[in-house]
């Protein structure tokens, strides 16, 4: 768990967000029932422009859909991973090959070996967090008030 834990440092995932701009979602669904598709919605109207990669899509989000990160024409900021923890090695290898800035595993994606490819090979790497999640905390959108309470929880706090 320690190493899982050294990628899921705030500062890294809030100099992602702040200076990202092109994420492309791996494993994202044109089914508006599927997480994937919750988040790519979201971070593009977020202001973020999203590139879906799933061979099995033609587009997601509105967005044309590419069969594999290679077949991107352009660069990538982020990949961000919605594939089960066994195919995440080659993800990031392909991530290194492309050029993108940094590899995100959502929720229960969990690969160490993926992130220690990623990282050897100087990209920025979070583990096992959800990047809509993550935006909504670092950039002010969890309290209904617009500020960040730095707590994610669906219960109310306790009034000091």
């Amino acid at each position: 768990m320690a190493e899982i834990r050294k990628y899921q440092d705030a500062m890294v995932i809030s100099q992602i967000l702040h200076t990202a701009r092109t994420i492309a979602i791996v494993g994202l669904s044109s089914n508006v029932l599927r997480p994937s598709n919750f988040v790519g919605f979201y971070m593009q109207r977020h202001g973020y422009t999203i590139v879906p990669v799933n061979p099995n899509e033609r587009e997601a989000v509105g967005e044309k859909a590419y069969a594999s990160l290679s077949d991107i024409p352009f660069k990538i900021d982020v990949v961000d991973v919605f594939r089960a923890s066994q195919f995440v090695p080659a993800i990031a290898e392909e991530a290194v090959r492309i050029g993108a800035g940094a590899l995100w595993l959502q929720f229960g994606v969990i690969s160490p070996e993926g992130a220690r490819i990623a990282e050897q090979a100087g990209l920025k790497v979070v583990v096992d967090r959800c990047m809509k999640v993550e935006h909504a905390r670092h950039m002010g959108r969890m309290h209904w008030l617009g500020f960040n309470t730095g707590v994610v929880s669906s219960q109310r706090q306790p009034v000091a």
